[in-house]
C-alpha cells in the first residue's frame, strides 16, 4: 500500500471509523430526480469539497474503489484508489456538468498521482454508473485531449464503492484550519491554475478555498 505523504499525516486528526460497503444501484433504478457519479481526483476530502460547492450536487461519500480487498481502510486499501461518491439532481445539473468541474480541478496529465500525494492511490479516474456515464466520459476526455499534451486518467466501469471512515467525511467542514493547511502545503490549487490558467476550477471558482 502507498504510504501517505508527510503532509497527510501531520494534518490527520481523530480517531478511526469502521468501514461500511456501499454497492451501487443497477442503472435506471435510481429515482429520478436523484442520480451517482464516482470520480478519483486525488485526495478525497479536497474532491470532496469542490463537489459540494457545485449547485445541484446533494450529497458526497469519501471511499475507496477499484482495489483487491472488500471493506477497505484508510490503513489497507491495496490497489484502491480515494474517490468521491457524488449524488446530484439531474434537474439542477447534468453529468456533463459535472464532468467539466471534475477534470478543470485535478491535474489529469500526472500519473504518478495528484499534487503532493504520489503513488496510486491518490491518481484520478472517472468510475461510470451506467452506459450513458460511460459514454459521456469517454466523450468528454476526448475533448480535454485537444486542449493537454497528455491525460492519464483511466475511464472505466463502477466497481463497488466502499465508503471511507467517518473521520474521512466532510474533513473539510470538521477540521477546516488542518483542511487548508492540507490544501495550501499541497499545492493543489497552484498546480490545477498551472495546468488550466484561466479554466482552473471552471464552475466553482468563487468557492474553492
Amino acid at each position: 500500500m502507498t504510504k501517505r505523504t508527510s503532509w497527510r499525516r501531520a494534518v490527520l486528526f481523530g480517531a478511526a471509523g469502521l468501514a461500511m460497503a456501499g454497492g451501487l444501484a443497477p442503472a435506471g433504478v435510481a429515482a429520478q430526480d436523484s442520480a451517482t457519479a464516482i470520480f478519483a481526483g486525488g485526495c478525497f476530502w479536497c474532491v470532496e469539497s469542490d463537489f459540494d460547492h457545485l449547485a445541484g450536487v446533494t450529497g458526497t461519500t469519501s471511499g475507496y474503489i477499484g482495489g483487491e480487498n472488500a471493506n477497505p481502510t484508510y490503513e489497507n486499501h491495496p490497489g484502491h484508489v480515494e474517490a468521491v461518491r457524488v449524488t446530484y439532481d439531474p434537474a439542477r445539473v447534468s453529468y456533463e456538468k459535472l464532468l467539466d468541474v471534475f477534470w478543470h480541478s485535478v491535474d489529469p496529465t500526472d500519473a504518478g498521482g495528484q499534487f503532493c500525494d504520489r503513488g496510486h492511490s491518490y491518481t484520478t479516474a472517472i468510475f461510470a454508473t451506467d452506459a450513458a456515464q460511460l459514454q459521456a466520459a469517454k466523450a468528454s476526455k476526448a475533448e480535454i485531449q485537444t486542449e493537454l499534451p497528455k491525460v492519464a486518467t483511466p475511464i472505466a466501469t463502477a466497481p463497488t464503492f466502499w465508503p471511507a471512515e467517518d473521520y474521512h467525511q466532510d474533513y473539510y467542514k470538521k477540521n477546516p484550519l488542518r483542511y487548508k493547511y492540507y490544501r495550501y502545503s499541497c499545492g493543489r490549487n497552484a498546480r490545477v491554475k498551472e495546468v488550466w490558467g484561466d479554466k482552473a476550477y471552471q464552475g466553482i471558482k468563487d468557492a474553492v478555498g
